[in-house]
Parts: C-alpha cells; structure tokens; sequence
C-alpha cells in the first residue's frame, strides 16, 4: 500500500511542476472537441449576414474566442488543479484524460 502511495505522490507532484502546461492541453483538447459545435452556434447566429461579411466575421470570432479561451480558462483550470493534494491530483488527471477520450472516441 505504501508503493502505491508513494507512486502516487511522485506522480502528483511530477504533474504539479508542469501543471500550467498540462491544463493548457487539457483546454486545447476541449477546444478541439467542442470547437465544432461552437463554431455550428455561431454560423446559427450569423446566417442572416451577407457571405462577403460572414466569412471575415466568423474567422475573427473563431480565432478571438479560441485564443481567448486559451489564454483565460487555462489560469482556472489550473487554479482548479492545484486544488488537489499530492494524493490525489494524479488520479484526477487521468480520469479527466480518459472522459477526454471516451468524449473524442464517441465523435
């Protein structure tokens, strides 16, 4: 029990000395996951425009929305992260990593 432990309090703090970097691949992950149907609700609330507009209009709104989701969600999620103890991150992470990927292996 104690190997156990032990494995997952290395493993913790190893993620915790790269944690910025971790949540901002977790967010690019969700951003690829659910960018398509981000970018379908926008081309819903666009529709009426002409195409000429449309098209500058949703590639500036899909470049500003991705850039700022990266730049402001990644300081939550790794406030989120450093929540846990040296226990338990670990394991929270690789549960998210695999939800990740049921999420992808289902679209």
């Amino acid at each position: 029990m104690d190997f156990v432990l032990d494995l997952l309090a290395s493993m913790s703090r190893w993620s915790r000395s790269h944690i910025s970097e971790i949540a901002l691949a977790l967010v690019g992950c969700l951003l690829v996951l659910f960018g398509a149907d981000f970018k379908g609700w926008i081309e819903g609330r666009l529709g009426a425009l002409a195409g000429a507009l449309r098209v500058p209009v949703m590639a500036l709104v899909c470049a500003v929305g991705s850039g700022a989701a990266l730049i402001y969600v990644t300081p939550w999620v790794i406030r989120g992260l450093s929540q846990f103890n040296n226990y338990s991150l670990a394991p929270v992470l690789l549960v998210v990593l695999v939800l990740i990927g049921v999420v992808a292996d289902r679209r």
